[in-house]
């Protein structure tokens, strides 16, 4: 490991991670779905930190003889962060069969459930990363490897003071850059208004990114939260560009029950639109 990759993980693992694990049993049921399919379908992810499960080891690549060896073969690649219990990526996966499908998730629950659809549409294009996704975009994938990126309804937290908690910040939107495909793009969910608000000033205007959705819609220019999000409709407002419901994302149950509690889903698109070269970003304290 060369002195700049070691810096990369050291900084890596001191960024503050943008969701909190808890140890959770699974029932018997999703427990004999883990049993039955994670040795095919979850990768094998060296650790880093033997403390942490999660953690990506900063020499491991997930190159395409990384890729050959594991779906068998080299098509394009898509990642979805964050997957949840996987109805989105896998019905994506069974309508692409064109396509390899990375589903990263750091929870049991959520890759338990994406599992047991694997065995179930007996998808050969889908894998699964159990891994912190800032670590995995920081070390792991190639520069230009990635076909798409998907961000579907990250964990808001609503508290202003956990806003920096956000997965969606510059050094986040560096990495990911930085592993795009020339002309790839970032899909991004959100039904949270406030959190629509920091993907535009994250990405608007960031170098090698371009908004390309064609929807003006109307936010407030200040920030709220848990506290006092209801202040947002008396705020300053502006236009923002935004895109149509991509229709490769099925509503999803999580989905749905935004929209039965009154929620605006936002759907973001940013095209990569020149190669990057570099150091990949990290977040300091």
């Amino acid at each position: 490991m060369d002195g700049t990759t070691e810096n990369q993980a050291q900084a890596q693992r001191r960024t503050i991670v943008s969701f909190v694990r808890r140890n959770t049993r699974l029932t018997p049921k999703l427990q004999k779905a883990w049993d039955e399919n994670a040795d095919r379908y979850l990768l094998g992810i060296p650790r880093q930190d033997a403390e942490h499960d999660v953690s990506v080891a900063a020499g491991f690549r997930l190159d395409e003889d990384f890729q050959r060896s594991q779906w068998g073969r080299i098509r394009p690649l898509i990642v979805e962060v964050g997957t949840g219990q996987g109805e989105n990526i896998a019905a994506a996966a069974a309508a692409r069969p064109d396509c390899n499908f990375l589903a990263v998730e750091v929870f049991d629950q959520g890759i338990a459930h994406t599992l047991s659809r694997c065995q179930h549409q007996a998808l050969s294009n889908l894998r699964i990363a159990q891994a912190d996704a800032a670590q995995l975009f920081a070390t792991a994938f190639p520069d230009g490897s990635l076909e798409e990126v998907w961000t579907y309804f990250p964990d808001p937290w609503p508290k202003m003071k956990h806003h920096k908690r956000r997965l969606i910040q510059a050094p986040f939107a560096a990495n990911v850059l930085r592993c795009l495909r020339p002309e790839g793009l970032w899909r991004i969910a959100t039904d949270i208004d406030d959190y629509a608000l920091q993907v535009h000033e994250t990405l608007d205007f960031f170098p090698g990114f371009a908004n390309v959705g064609a929807k003006n819609v109307s936010l407030a220019t200040e920030h709220v939260g848990k506290g006092n999000a209801d202040e947002a409709a008396m705020l300053p407002h502006a236009l923002f560009r935004e895109s149509e419901r991509y229709g490769g994302r099925i509503v999803t149950s999580f989905e749905r029950k935004g929209l039965e509690a009154g929620h605006t889903v936002r759907d973001l698109t940013y095209r990569k639109t020149a190669p990057t070269t570099g150091v990949a970003a990290t977040e300091k304290e």
